[in-house]
């Protein structure tokens, strides 16, 4: 897999992808991750890649010219799956939306900056527009490397056992049960005893029943409208 990324500031960008699971994934040659300076495509002698709003509004905007140039070579080199706009506007991030992009061969990111780009580009150039939840930061490369994190860490061999990975949080729908290690009591506190019995039945049992009482506790709303109603749309 490659993933690149379009930036107006990738300083932002060195920690998150030289290090942890990333880091060893790219290392490994699994995946390869291209941080791009918008700047380099800009005609402007100054570098500059931002003007003015129409209609009057405070702040600047991020010109056409420089993302489109930028988006046009690298897609003369090879093929994108998606070109992700990362915006406080996207559809908010979802696991299943992870899922599917890890399975990508090629994915291009923008990082928004100032109040955006001009609306031309996600028109005509965006495929996707994603955020990460309902706030706003200085930019898009933060959400960029959310973004990438739990994309690279889907990809086969990226983690040491793939099969952890299935048992995170929202793979299933629900957040994921408690988990415990050693010692098997500390301060008074005890391990459950199913975990400690190696009936692995009971344990999977135990497992789906945590699971489901963390969601409806925690996170009611990822078990929809239907929660606490039966088989015919009664309340129970």
């Amino acid at each position: 897999m490659r993933i690149d990324i379009l930036s107006a500031v990738p300083a932002l960008l060195d920690g998150p992808f030289s290090t942890s699971i990333v880091g060893r994934a790219q290392k490994a040659g699994i995946v390869e991750v291209h941080v791009h300076d918008i700047r380099k495509w800009s005609t402007n002698k100054h570098k500059k890649i931002d003007d003015t709003p129409y209609g009057g509004e405070a702040g600047m905007v991020m010109a056409i010219q420089p993302i489109v140039d930028a988006i046009a070579e690298l897609q003369a080199e090879r093929k994108y799956d998606e070109v992700i706009f990362l915006t406080p506007d996207g559809a908010r991030l979802e696991q299943s939306v992870v899922n599917a992009l890890s399975m990508t061969g090629n994915l291009l990111m923008l990082c928004g900056h100032y109040k955006g780009i001009d609306q031309r580009i996600r028109e005509t150039v965006i495929t996707r527009e994603i955020s990460i939840g309902d706030y706003v930061l200085s930019g898009g490369e933060l959400a960029a490397a959310v973004l990438a994190d739990a994309i690279v860490r889907l990809v086969p061999g990226a983690i040491g056992d793939g099969a952890s990975a299935l048992s995170d949080s929202f793979q299933d729908g629900l957040l994921a049960p408690p988990v415990y290690t050693r010692p098997a009591e500390w301060n008074g506190l005890k391990v459950p005893e199913v975990l400690l019995g190696g009936d692995h039945a009971k344990i999977e049992c135990w497992k789906d029943e945590q699971a489901l009482s963390r969601t409806m506790r925690l996170r009611p709303d990822l078990l929809g409208e239907d929660l606490g109603k039966n088989k015919d749309g009664e309340d129970v």
